[in-house]
């Protein structure tokens, strides 16, 4: 079972639904998908909203190996994303050497404000958090207790581990940082860490047209056998059928 937490805010709902479905409709083995929502973590996150904070799940992306009991492997996934590959794929890079792997951006915005009108950060290691594979029982620093009191840089430059060693390094197609990286039609997985087409202001951002699609495909329902089983869906600009 392939064990996967997402990031929810209820403010991008829609995109943490699309990304599941994109997640399910490529898989070859049987996974498992948990939104990290707030409201469902039972208190374990009383920390105060901080201003740097742009997602609900800012801090809780820590909680993963916690909420997996310290055993077997899991993935982190911020909500904005879609992957474009069988995970299967991503979940066979799991090496027992290292604590936990994401892919080693070295992401330096230059832009001050970023979607819903939320402060841009750049610091250290920015966005290597925002997909991660935890090997849970090499991660018992991240108490439920530390991840609530630790500082945001503490948590996302990865201070809570020994040694920069027990950080390993995942393709780079993996975690695409849309807007960012050159074109790269094989990436695996596109992160829309500026702002999703769901927001009106990114709707013709690169990989638009691939999420409205995964949206059609998430939303249709078949009616009756002779209706041929496509459900009109709409994208800004034109009206498709989802395969």
């Amino acid at each position: 079972m392939i064990r996967i937490f997402v990031g929810f805010d209820p403010r991008e709902t829609v995109a943490w639904h699309v990304l599941s479905h994109s997640i399910l409709a490529r898989a070859s083995e049987p996974v498992a998908i948990v939104p990290l929502a707030l409201g469902g973590l039972g208190g374990l996150m009383r920390r105060e909203r901080s201003p740097l904070q742009s997602t609900d799940f800012a801090f809780s992306r820590f909680l993963v190996p916690h909420l997996s009991a310290y055993e077997g492997w899991s993935v982190f996934m911020d909500c904005d994303m879609l992957v474009r590959r069988d995970v299967a794929e991503l979940w066979a890079l799991r090496d027992e050497r290292y604590a936990v792997m994401c892919v080693k951006h070295d992401h330096r915005p230059t832009e001050t404000v970023k979607f819903l009108g939320a402060r841009q950060t750049v610091y250290p290691k920015k966005n290597w958090s925002s997909l991660m594979l935890f090997n849970n029982a090499r991660c018992r620093a991240l108490s439920a207790g530390y991840v609530d009191a630790a500082s945001g840089l503490e948590l996302h430059q990865f201070k809570w581990l020994e040694s920069e060693s027990l950080i390993g390094e995942l393709p780079r197609r993996w975690n695409h940082l849309v807007g960012w990286d050159a074109h790269d039609p094989e990436a695996a997985n596109v992160h829309f860490t500026d702002g999703g087409p769901y927001f009106d202001e990114y709707q013709g951002c690169e990989y638009a047209g691939e999420w409205f699609l995964e949206r059609a495909r998430m939303l249709r329902v078949d009616q009756r056998a002779d209706d041929g089983g496509a459900v009109a869906a709409t994208v800004p600009g034109r009206a498709v059928l989802p395969a």
